[in-house]
């Protein structure tokens, strides 16, 4: 199933904002408690009746105040959305004054005003290591029925990637539909793509109403709404490759969106971002969704460049055509136009005369790359060499152009820019060198969005990384592969990058470990995915990072690189409850109503019970240590169960992070049946900073082919 169109919410503060005058409307998500709302507003099993009940008691009030004020009637406040798992609350379009009046109805908890959120943007199966007809994608396991919810941007259901062909019946237990819109009707869904809903009232409400002349006012939304009905319909895993960045979890609707699926059963895989290489920039970090950064695989798309001094670059270009094997004159500063201007290759400044038949040097800045090959060729140009700047540093990902071109990274193109400023008269030939496997993988995405978290440094973030740059990924016929109006092409796949393309595949493989283990809950599969994760690339190296002067390790890949195939079987799993989520919820720094809005309505704390993110029982361990490290320590206790080996027995193996001791009781955990439970101690002790504010190791429990290991993050605050 998917859900569509790029009108998404995401709520930024937990305050009420007033903005314009008292008349003026704006869109608000609004928490509530139910178990405080007056009887005769509450209507039992039906959340619609219930707040449109308080709307119209808001608008009542509303209407009598400006009686008494003798002002001009505005327009009554208006339903959006009620929301049953998402969240305790709905969603409205509300005035200052109808918000103020809502402030006084029982069991009001917060507003937050909408704002749009941002998609964060193969030989993936042979790369992860499955195989058709074997082990997870065997036929006896593919038997299972598991039904992904994907909450995203749009969807094209006469795309071949929809084809149904051979697969079963919708699933009985499916009470999702398929929504009438604009060009969409019910027979665009198949069993494949078995429903799909729109959502956009929150946008236009809150940015316009939807031209349907230019846009599909269908699943072809607001993304609360659209996570809320998901669970609803019976979805086991949901896929969101969406967010904004590091926000705190009563203003952040994914994380509570997302809390509310998990409570009813439901695998999140959310996207981390696309922040890099700068740190603390990891979103979607809530402990119970599956935060997953992005690396490249073990293919590529080189680019040779020979220079007419005999040097060669190498560089990266998704060109198919005829090469320019021969000599051809460089145009560049000077010899492209002006100067200045002429090296971002902007229209204009291209002077045909001196450009025609020759190869562009292009430095890249933010605008367009595309709209800079679309110039090369207004001016006459034959190819394109485009540059990143020292920012943009060496990574350098495929795009499409208009014109043969060859992208290299600002090492590379220090090379190529001095020898086209130096040389009397400057030459080149390209080779392109089509699709080639078994370069050094994965490597991480220098632009992946890094941790600690800055929400909950307590819990490592992100949690894996997974194939995300340079990915084969369906697109619709009616957009062009570079999204420009001037581009007329049509092409059913496209070449994408970012976190949004690595959080599916994990998705992918959840629903297959769904799918071999029905039982198992949405933390049992995170666990066994992220136990199983792998550190080292397939030269035997640690997974390093594609700027090689960044370094790596839990706070850019989390546990590691995902492998399905281990995951399937991975002899111990940490599992978390939703009554020990509600623990840590209740310990968080902040207001009993914020916590109230995480927990979806009706929290009652413990007044012991509270536990804070480092003592859940997660798959990783984050040590902070807080205001001096001289013999401070830090305890936590974790809890496995056995997945493997009815009877079994673990060993301890420890890579102890630099500045700290580490002490693990017991050493050794026996098990004498399947679904047994036991519990060990993690101690660090600091003995002195080392040389960086985070140093990292791991903690291995090993079982003849198990190894289930857990990262370790320590940090000095």
């Amino acid at each position: 199933m998917m859900f569509g169109r790029n009108l998404l919410f995401l709520v930024l503060a937990v305050t009420t904002t007033y903005i314009g005058a008292a008349m003026a409307k704006n869109t608000y998500i609004i928490h509530m408690d139910k178990t405080k709302m007056a009887a005769n507003l509450f209507q039992q099993g039906d959340s619609m009746q219930t707040y449109q009940a308080v709307i119209d008691s808001i608008n009542e009030m509303s209407l009598q105040e400006d009686d008494e004020d003798q002002q001009e009637e505005t327009m009554p406040a208006e339903l959006l959305y009620a929301y049953e798992t998402a969240i305790s609350g709905f969603s409205a379009k509300l005035s200052t004054k109808q918000l103020q009046s809502l402030e006084k109805v029982d069991g009001f908890l917060s507003a937050t005003p909408d704002q749009l959120l941002q998609p964060h943007t193969t030989n993936s199966q042979q790369f992860l290591g499955l195989k058709n007809g074997k082990g997870l994608l065997s036929a006896s396991n593919l038997a299972s029925d598991v039904i992904i919810g994907i909450i995203d941007t749009g969807i094209w259901p006469e795309h071949v990637s929809f084809q149904d062909t051979g697969l079963s019946a919708v699933p009985s237990r499916w009470k999702g539909v398929c929504e009438k819109g604009t060009k969409f009707s019910k027979s665009n869904c198949n069993k494949k793509l078995i429903g799909a809903r729109a959502f956009f009232k929150g946008y236009e409400a809150e940015i316009e109403k939807i031209d349907e002349t230019k846009e599909f006012k269908s699943a072809r939304s607001d993304m609360l709404a659209a996570i809320d009905k998901a669970v609803q319909d019976g979805v086991d895993v949901l896929s969101i490759s969406l967010g904004f960045g590091p926000t705190h979890y009563p203003g952040d609707m994914l994380a509570v969106g997302s809390f509310g699926a998990v409570r009813s059963g439901v695998f999140v895989s959310s996207s981390a971002g696309n922040s890099g290489p700068y740190s603390s920039t990891v979103g979607n970090s809530a402990p119970w969704m599956m935060t997953v950064a992005t690396s490249y695989t073990d293919r590529t798309f080189p680019a040779i460049i020979k220079l007419g001094n005999g040097k060669t670059v190498e560089g990266i270009s998704l060109y198919s055509g005829d090469a320019l094997t021969k000599p051809v004159q460089i145009a560049y500063l000077l010899s492209a136009g002006s100067a200045s201007r002429a090296k971002f290759c902007l229209n204009g400044t291209l002077n045909e005369t001196l450009v025609k038949g020759k190869i562009v040097v292009c430095h890249r800045d933010s605008r367009s790359a595309y709209a800079k090959s679309e110039h090369v060729k207004k001016a006459k140009g034959v190819g394109m060499i485009l540059i990143n700047s020292e920012v943009d540093g060496d990574e350098i990902t495929a795009q499409p152009y208009q014109l043969p071109t060859v992208r290299l990274g600002a090492t590379t193109g220090q090379v190529v820019k001095k020898y086209a400023r130096t040389a009397k008269k400057p030459t080149a030939s390209i080779i392109f060198k089509g699709t080639v496997y078994g370069r050094t993988a994965p490597v991480m995405a220098t632009f992946s969005s890094k941790g600690p978290s800055s929400v909950d440094p307590d819990v490592i973030k992100p949690d894996v990384t997974a194939p995300g740059v340079n990915i084969l990924a369906a697109w619709p016929p009616t957009i062009s592969p570079t999204g420009h109006i001037s581009d007329k092409r049509s092409v059913p796949f496209n070449i994408m990058s970012g976190t949004s393309m690595s959080c599916p595949h994990v998705s992918g493989i959840a629903a297959l470990l769904k799918s071999a283990h029905r039982d198992w809950s949405p933390a049992a599969i995170k666990s066994a995915l992220m136990t199983t994760a792998y550190t080292l690339n397939n030269k035997k190296s640690p997974i390093g990072d594609f700027d090689s002067s960044i370094s790596t390790g839990p706070f850019a890949y989390g546990s590691g690189h995902v492998d399905p195939e281990r995951a399937v079987d991975p002899g111990l799993i940490y599992d978390i409850a939703a009554e020990e989520y509600l623990k840590y919820i209740c310990g968080l720094n902040y207001t009993s109503a914020e916590k109230t809005i995480i927990a979806g309505g009706n929290l009652t704390c413990p007044k012991n019970g509270a536990i804070r993110g480092g003592e859940l029982n997660y798959p990783s361990f984050a040590f902070n240590f807080r205001d001096g490290v001289q013999n401070g320590s830090l305890e936590y206790k974790r809890t496995v169960t056995n997945v493997g080996i009815p009877t079994s027995s673990y060993e301890v193996q420890m890579e102890v992070p630099n500045g700290v001791s580490v002490i693990v009781k017991p050493k050794i955990l026996n098990f004498n049946k399947l679904g047994q439970k036991l519990s060990y101690k993690v101690t660090a002790v600091g003995k002195s900073k080392t040389s960086s504010d985070s140093s990292f190791g791991s903690l291995t429990w090993v079982s003849g082919k198990f190894r289930v290991r857990s990262p370790i993050a320590v940090t000095w605050q």
